[in-house]
């Protein structure tokens, strides 16, 4: 009898740990994935362009194609190359954390730059008046499209949670990185659906809501997604500038440049100082990203050259190659 209690002890001991464990999984997925606000936000504000043109019945089925795709990135291909990284060359981390800045950056000033008419942005190719009449071929180009995007996306976010997760065994790291891939992807796409089908259910609601008040909120919700989406994308584009420019100062901070991270921590000291004791933090929290992202537009501005006449059309050329 002794020795059942004691093995209940046990596994209950186990237990605890076990929950412990999956608690600081979850607890450091959640502040990991947090870090990729920026590509996060700019996924989620990408995504519903990739179901316009479908039927809405076809609508949640590309997007969970696409979601399938999502999570084969980065569960198939970018969590083992992750984990390489951090065992075996973790001195490869900053360097690829600040590639993929960059690629913010550059990101981020083209929206800005197509914005104002000062560049074309992704609209300027070959194929972009080409018109697919087969909408099965269609569904299978603009879901392989979303997914090699979301690659790139992908690769961003679990870079950033990679090095935003504390020094720990292989085994936290994995579950971690695992966590923060299911996470971020159930997020973003379950963001994405809601915003796609919304108006639909909000022209449902003006059409056949019983009462007054439902038809006026249906209406409300037609007539405010374009709104919504642009602002969307504004939000995305900021927190890409945002995100982008923190990596590269951050970066340069690591490799011994530490002069652009000390010059802007003085500013936002000094903002700080300069407004009542509870505003501090906020203040400058919101002076720090301000000037992180004006940093991130300038450097993104300089690559857009790089970008548009060298980078993407080898990216075309290559992938459209592969596509045919």
């Amino acid at each position: 009898m002794s020795g059942l209690i004691a093995l209940v002890d046990d596994v209950a001991a186990i237990a605890k740990v076990a929950a412990a464990s999956v608690d600081d999984v979850i607890g450091q997925a959640a502040k990991a994935g947090s870090k990729a606000a920026g590509a996060v936000i700019d996924d989620a504000a990408v995504s519903p362009k990739y179901v316009q043109g479908f039927s809405a019945e076809r609508e949640l089925p590309v997007i969970w194609r696409i979601t399938k795709g999502s999570l084969r990135n980065k569960l198939l291909f970018l969590l083992p190359a992750g984990l390489a990284l951090s065992n075996f060359a973790p001195w490869a981390i900053p360097p690829l954390l600040m590639l993929g800045g960059a690629y913010l950056c550059f990101e981020g000033a083209e929206k800005v730059a197509h914005a104002i008419g000062l560049s074309e942005g992704h609209e300027d190719y070959p194929e972009k008046d080409k018109v697919i009449e087969d909408p099965a071929h269609l569904e299978e180009q603009k879901a392989a499209g979303a997914i090699k995007t979301d690659f790139i996306l992908s690769a961003e976010i679990m870079t950033i949670a990679l090095a935003a997760i504390p020094e720990s065994n292989f085994w936290m790291e994995a579950a971690t990185l695992a966590a923060v891939a299911v996470m971020i992807t159930v997020a973003v796409y379950g963001a994405v659906a809601l915003i796609v089908k919304i108006d639909d259910l909000g022209l449902l609601m003006a059409e056949r809501g019983r009462f007054g008040a439902t038809r006026a909120v249906g209406r409300a919700l037609v007539r405010g997604m374009p709104g919504f989406l642009k602002l969307l994308t504004l939000i995305g584009t900021a927190a890409m500038l945002w995100v982008g420019g923190s990596i590269i100062i951050h970066g340069l901070d690591q490799m011994g440049f530490s002069a652009p991270y000390d010059w802007i921590h003085d500013i936002a000291v000094a903002v700080g100082l300069a407004v009542p004791e509870n505003l501090t933090g906020a203040v400058e929290w919101i002076t720090t990203a301000a000037i992180d992202g004006i940093f991130g537009l300038a450097l993104g501005l300089l690559l857009i050259p790089v970008g548009e006449k060298i980078i993407t059309p080898i990216w075309r050329k290559v992938f459209h190659k592969a596509a045919v």
